[in-house]
């Protein structure tokens, strides 16, 4: 028996082990893969008979198994030397197992946002209460649950943030960076929360950084206007609002900020 057929053959009688186990993709897919490799091959007459047992093996553990059938009810036949009408009966089965693990991959996900949902107002509603304390334990359970869902922190910060809890909120931006260091939206947050702690050194580190990543963003340019206003350094203002007119001349806000630094500079 040549190494094609001992493959095809350890796939089908597998077949029923999986089942056993619950895995009826993998054991659909072995008897797909199995039965394809055999109709590729010269069968002797030996190895033919041997195969036709295992192809109706294969079929009755399809048949017996109750959950199986729930996705695919017909019944599953195989007769000798009709192996291509089984591999297209495989090939549905699978369809059909795909679509099924769709639909549960997007309840799982209606699932999972309706926790986060959940969770959220839940934080907001001892957030506008002041009961802080209680408010971060439950924001907390939400990350510690869905730890690596970057906008999940940043949700959670803009929160803290218009709650004017900047420490929480620039803690949680600082560990979502972590998690994706080229999102600029986090260090435009990030120096918007240092801003707002008179921490002005730091946010401009920050903003800096974020400009390595990219320069041609006007509102990053514009926010760090804001800070150089709460700075009082009217020519970092000014050279910031320039750089946020060059790439958006109708920037109307931008404009006023240039004229404003442009008048306290004298």
């Amino acid at each position: 028996m040549s190494n094609e057929l001992i493959k095809a053959r350890k796939k089908l009688t597998g077949v029923s082990s999986l089942l056993k186990k619950g895995k009826y993709m993998p054991a659909a897919q072995a008897a797909y893969d199995g039965t394809l490799i055999m109709l590729k091959q010269s069968l002797m007459k030996g190895e033919r008979h041997e195969f036709e047992d295992l192809l109706k093996k294969v079929a009755y553990s399809l048949n017996s198994d109750d959950k199986l059938r729930q996705v695919y009810p017909l019944v599953i036949s195989y007769e000798p030397g009709k192996e291509k009408a089984f591999l297209e009966a495989m090939k549905e089965l699978l369809r059909l197992l795909q679509e099924k693990l769709n639909e549960e991959a997007q309840l799982d996900i209606a699932a999972i946002e309706t926790r986060k949902k959940a969770g959220l107002a839940k934080g907001q509603e001892l957030l506008d209460s002041k009961d802080f304390d209680k408010a971060k334990s439950v924001f907390d359970k939400l990350i510690s649950e869905f730890g690596g869902d970057v906008d999940l922190k940043a949700d959670i910060a803009d929160r803290y943030l218009n709650a004017e809890r900047y420490q929480e909120a620039f803690n949680l931006l600082d560990d979502a960076l972590r998690d994706d260091p080229n999102a600029l939206f986090l260090y435009n947050r990030i120096g918007i929360v240092l801003r707002k702690m008179r921490d002005y050194e730091t946010a401009e580190k920050y903003y800096l950084k974020a400009l390595t990543i990219e320069d041609s963003d006007e509102y990053l340019l514009f926010n760090m206007g804001r800070l150089y206003y709460d700075w009082k350094k009217w020519p970092k203002m000014a050279q910031a609002a320039e750089r946020a007119l060059g790439i958006n001349p109708e920037f109307k806000e931008a404009a006023k900020m240039l004229a404003f630094a442009t008048k306290k500079m004298g």
